[in-house]
């Protein structure tokens, strides 16, 4: 079964997409770049037990709710590649309306129990409510890496929190089940915005959240922490559009230990999450296992394109564990 395909004739019956052809073709839009999370609910569904058609529901959800998500962040973040670009914010703040609001349908008209579904919305309420205050002190721009842990924890970690556990909910797993796989969700997505943040920074040519003074995980750690190149670092800053100021102020990351800080905190989160996944009573844990352990190979091989020597994980790890 094709996911994208899947989900995109699930969704399409809804009222709304039937009678506003332009936001079906953001839909179809959205599906033909195959985003990895919305393969998420049918990786959980078939490791409790159920089976990928099961999940489309979940998955569809899941979809709509990232939609509307991102239309909304590209907005507050002035994203120059973000949808409002294109439509404008007036029709992109409608279509997130309607996606979001599409995502509670997706898993109304499901065939699945009353329970399930109750269930089901409330995991993805409480995920659009904490997303939206997340957006919120986003916006405000973190100053230091306690304000930096909270967004995460209030945007991020939510929503995979609730993609995780749509996922085990359609495949019919128990509450606890359900909590166990939900805090797998919630430090994957903390593991996925550091793993973004990252690769956001080390992008060529800038990405914006260099351009536009904002401060992921790698930027604060260097502007923030006494380091010898912290004034260096933060006058750069100031005219990073150029190429080689770029490319100094991120050898000034790697120099630092911002790189080494995002990646210690990355291998802390995989292995906590490793840790509740093999406690979790699943049926096919193998399909999970994967998903974690993706975000981990593109860092290493981060090293190795900007030029440095291979890193030995095994001693990377030791090293970690007796810093803790």
């Amino acid at each position: 079964m094709n996911i994208f395909t899947a989900t995109v004739d699930y969704i399409s019956d809804s009222p709304v997409l039937k009678a506003w052809p332009d936001a079906k073709s953001l839909l179809e839009h959205a599906a033909s770049k195959q985003p990895r999370d919305w393969r998420l609910p049918i990786l959980v569904c078939e490791a409790v037990g159920g089976t990928s058609a099961q999940a489309v529901p979940a998955s569809a959800s899941v979809a709509c709710a990232l939609i509307g998500i991102l239309l909304i962040d590209d907005m507050l973040d002035e994203d120059p590649r973000g949808e409002f670009q294109r439509v404008g914010q007036a029709q992109a703040a409608n279509f997130a309306s309607a996606f979001l609001s599409a995502a509670s349908l997706a898993i109304l008209q499901s065939g699945t129990g009353s329970s399930v579904k109750l269930h089901a919305l409330e995991s993805l309420n409480q995920m659009i409510g904490s997303v939206a205050f997340g957006q919120y002190l986003d916006i405000q721009n973190p100053g230091d890496e306690m304000e930096y842990w909270r967004v995460v924890e209030t945007k991020s970690a939510p929503f995979f929190r609730s993609a995780f556990e749509l996922g085990a909910l359609f495949g019919g797993a128990p509450v606890e089940v359900v909590h166990k796989i939900g805090e797998i969700g919630c430090l994957y997505g903390e593991m996925i915005q550091i793993h973004d943040d990252l690769n956001d920074t080390m992008a060529v040519p800038a990405n914006p959240d260099w351009t536009h003074g904002r401060s992921p995980l790698p930027i604060l750690f260097a502007q923030s922490v006494d380091h010898p190149e912290r004034q260096k670092f933060l006058d750069l800053r100031q005219n990073i559009s150029n190429p080689d100021v770029l490319r100094e102020a991120q050898n000034i990351l790697i120099h630092c230990g911002a790189v080494s800080y995002c990646m210690d905190q990355l291998l802390r989160r995989q292995r906590a999450a490793q840790a509740v996944l093999a406690g979790t009573p699943l049926i096919r844990r193998d399909v999970i296992e994967p998903v974690l352990n993706e975000l981990v190979g593109p860092v290493y091989r981060l090293f190795e394109a900007m030029g440095n020597p291979p890193l030995d994980w095994t001693t990377f790890l030791a090293e970690s564990e007796t810093r803790e």
